[in-house]
């Protein structure tokens, strides 16, 4: 299953339409609200994580920029930086995919990139900033 983060800018004039349900009813994409900001006669704007396959994202978010939604990803991946890392584990109280976990009884910490979102939760709570946002290519930003 792939699984990414997209933040998704809709226009004032787009707000009102059902446009996320057709997502999901359309190209068979499942999704979990990350962020809303969503007001009637305003700009909204709002972050998702999309699930499903790749070719149904793919097509999901053609189908939505075509509507004049604009749509950014987030950062392809995140990457720790095993030299800075001294395995205080802050990043795993936070992880919500579990992609870093602590492996008992040894209490190391672990980083499986495969089920890794690039929400970038563990990048904010890193005290020596170990976790590394990854340039997203596709956008040539940084996600934050």
């Amino acid at each position: 299953m792939y699984k990414r983060i997209y933040i998704l800018r809709f226009p004032k004039e787009k707000i009102d339409q059902p446009i996320i349900y057709k997502l999901v009813k359309k190209f068979d994409i499942e999704f979990n609200i990350l962020k809303a900001d969503i007001f009637l006669q305003q700009d909204g704007l709002m972050v998702l994580e999309l699930s499903g396959h790749k070719k149904n994202i793919q097509n999901g978010l053609k189908y939505i920029k075509d509507l004049g939604v604009i749509v950014e990803s987030q950062a392809t991946s995140i990457r720790r930086d095993d030299d800075k890392c001294y395995q205080c584990g802050v990043c795993t109280g936070i992880c919500p995919t579990e992609a870093l976990y602590l492996k008992r009884p040894e209490m190391e910490v672990l980083f499986d990139p495969e089920k890794c979102t690039a929400c970038g939760l563990c990048v904010q709570v890193c005290p020596v900033r170990a976790m590394e946002i990854c340039l997203d290519k596709a956008t040539n930003s940084l996600a934050a």
